[in-house]
C-alpha cells in the first residue's frame, strides 16, 4: 500500500470516523425527516468539542449525578453509546445495529399488538407504573390501552438475572415492585454498579431501540414483580409516540432562551420529560403561597404574574410571559412556596417538568437560572 494510502487510512480512522460515529448515533436516535440540515446543525453546534478531540458524551453531566438523584434514568445515559453502533458478532442474524426506520422505501405494515388477559388490579397497577415512566408519557389514551393489553406480568426472586450484558433483547421491563441492580461489566474488571431501579422505572429499551445487545446486566436485589413489553409493540406504539412528541417540541425548545446552549440531544431529553397542559383565559396556572413542584414553559398564549404587595389589597400585575418564557424555577431552586400567581391572560398551552426531572435535566443550568432571578426582584423581596 502506498504512503499516500496509508496516510489517508490513518486520517480517516483518527479524524473522520470518530466524528461520524457520534453523528450516526444521533441520527439513529432522532431519525430526522430532514437529514442534511440536522447533520449541519449537529456538526455546527458540536464543532468546538469535535475539533478539540474531546471524547466525552453529550449527556456526561447526567452520568455524574448519583442514581438517587434520578427518578427515571435510563441505562442509555449510563453506558458508552459506542455500543449502539457496534454489531454483535456470531450470535444472531442481525447484520447491523440500527434503529428500525420506516419511510417511503420501507413502509410500515399494519400492526396488531398481542393482548394478554388481565384482571382489573393488574390493569390499574400497569396504568400507575406507565404514568411514572418517561418513555410512556407520550402515549394517548388508545395507545396506552394497546400497551397495557400487550404487557405481561413476570415475577423474579432476589438474585435472579433479568437481563445479561451482551445478550440479545426482545423485551423491556417496567418495575411494579421490588429493587433491581444495574451492573456494567468491563474486561478484566469487577462489575460496576450503575444504579438501582425501583418501582415505576423502566429498563431494557436500549436493545429494542437500536437492535443492540444488552448494554448492562440487571439482577433482582429483592423479590420483584415486573411488567414486560415485547419489541414489536414497543417499536410500533411507544417509540412512534415518543418520536412524534420529540418532533413537536424540537423547534419550540430550541427557541427557549435558557436552552440555547444545550445540544439537540439534551433538548430531546427535556422533550421526553414534558407534560402539556391547556388553560383558558383567567385560569390560575400557579397560585401564590402554594408549594411548588413543577417548572413551566409557556408554549402558546400570554400569561401574567400577579402578587399581593400589601395585605388587604388586590394583587397587581408584575410580569408578563410570552411563548418561550419560563416560570416556577424559584420555588424549586430555593425550596420555597410560590412567590406569585401566574394567570392565563389568553387561552394558553403550557408544558411542565416535575421537580426530579428539573433537577436531573436542568441541574447544570442552575447558575444561569439563579442569575436571572433579577427579573423577579422587584416583587419577591
Amino acid at each position: 500500500m502506498s504512503v499516500q494510502s496509508e496516510q489517508g487510512k490513518k486520517y480517516l480512522s483518527t479524524k473522520v470516523t470518530p466524528i461520524f460515529e457520534k453523528l450516526v448515533v444521533e441520527l439513529v436516535k432522532k431519525q430526522p425527516e430532514q437529514v442534511v440540515p440536522f447533520m449541519i446543525q449537529w456538526l455546527t453546534q458540536n464543532q468546538s468539542h469535535l475539533e478539540g478531540g474531546h471524547h466525552h458524551h453529550h449527556h456526561e453531566h447526567s452520568q455524574n449525578e448519583s442514581a438517587s438523584d434520578s427518578d427515571d434514568e435510563s441505562v442509555e445515559d449510563l453506558v458508552d453509546p459506542q455500543i449502539l453502533i457496534k454489531q454483535k458478532q456470531g450470535k444472531t442474524m442481525r447484520t447491523s445495529v440500527s434503529a428500525e426506520a420506516y419511510g417511503q422505501y420501507n413502509q410500515k405494515s399494519a400492526f396488531v399488538a398481542k393482548n394478554i388477559p388481565k384482571n382489573a388490579n393488574q390493569v390499574l397497577r400497569i396504568k400507575q407504573r406507565l404514568s411514572q415512566a418517561f418513555m410512556f408519557q407520550s402515549l394517548d389514551e388508545n395507545e396506552q390501552r394497546v400497551v397495557i393489553g400487550a404487557m405481561e406480568e413476570k415475577k423474579f426472586k432476589a438474585g435472579e438475572t433479568i437481563i445479561k450484558q451482551g445478550d440479545d433483547g426482545d423485551e423491556l421491563y417496567v418495575v411494579d415492585s421490588g429493587l433491581l441492580d444495574c451492573y456494567k461489566e468491563k474486561a478484566n474488571q469487577e462489575k460496576i454498579l450503575l444504579k438501582t431501579y425501583k418501582e415505576g422505572e423502566a429498563f431494557g429499551e436500549l436493545a429494542l431501540l437500536y437492535n443492540a445487545p444488552r448494554a448492562a446486566t440487571i439482577i433482582a436485589k429483592t423479590d420483584c414483580i415486573l411488567f414486560s413489553l415485547d419489541r414489536p409493540t414497543f417499536n410500533h406504539i411507544v417509540k412512534d409516540a415518543a418520536a412524534k412528541k420529540r418532533e413537536k417540541y424540537e423547534a419550540f425548545l430550541s427557541k427557549v432562551e435558557i436552552l440555547h446552549d444545550m445540544i439537540p440531544y439534551e433538548r430531546l431529553q427535556i422533550a421526553d420529560a414534558l407534560h402539556s397542559h391547556k388553560f383558558s383565559k383567567g385560569d390560575y396556572i400557579v397560585k401564590e403561597g402554594e408549594n411548588g413542584n413543577s417548572f413551566f414553559i409557556l408554549e402558546e398564549g400570554i400569561a401574567v404574574a400577579t402578587k399581593v404587595m400589601q395585605a388587604g389589597q388586590a394583587p397587581v400585575k408584575v410580569y408578563e410571559y410570552k411563548s418561550g418564557d419560563y416560570f416556577g424555577e424559584i420555588a424549586l431552586l430555593k425550596n420555597q412556596t410560590r412567590a406569585a400567581n401566574v394567570i392565563a391572560e389568553s387561552d394558553c398551552t403550557v408544558v411542565s417538568m416535575d421537580r426530579e426531572s428539573f433537577k436531573r435535566l436542568l441541574g447544570p443550568l442552575e447558575d444561569i437560572l439563579r442569575r436571572n432571578f433579577h427579573k423577579y426582584e422587584k416583587y419577591i423581596n
